[in-house]
């Protein structure tokens, strides 16, 4: 069973910046995606970016593009976002997923497999 453990939210200022983990257990590693999604009050949840646990390669939202930077460290089971230039149109739950195979249709929140608690992010302006 595949366990995601969310860490890093909280409270900044718009302009700010937070990081946040993904803590990832229970997988052989090497394939699949694993991804963040967001979700607003009132709101659907989105696509925020998504990484190849093998090759690295990223995906990116427009809305995010630039200012978030998802990356992987493979020795800790480990994935982060750097969230730079925060918005308050970033605040929302964020929720890392994980996909143990292929790659198509990453920003679908249907295609992956297991998910995180979330963690809130607010940003005040």
């Amino acid at each position: 069973q595949v366990q995601l453990v969310e860490s890093g939210g909280g409270l900044v200022q718009a302009g700010g910046s937070l990081k946040l983990s993904c803590a990832a257990s229970g997988r052989t590693f090497g394939s699949g995606v694993l991804g963040w999604f967001r979700q607003a009050p009132g709101k659907e949840r989105g696509f925020v970016a998504a990484i190849s646990w093998g090759t690295g390669n990223t995906y990116y939202a427009d809305s995010v593009r630039g200012r978030f930077t998802i990356s992987r460290d493979a020795a800790k089971n480990t994935v982060y976002l750097q969230m730079n230039s925060l918005k308050p149109e970033d605040t929302a739950v964020y929720y890392c997923a994980d996909r143990l195979y292929g790659w198509v249709d990453y920003y679908r929140d249907t295609s992956y497999n297991y998910w995180g608690q979330g963690t809130q992010v607010t940003v005040s302006s």
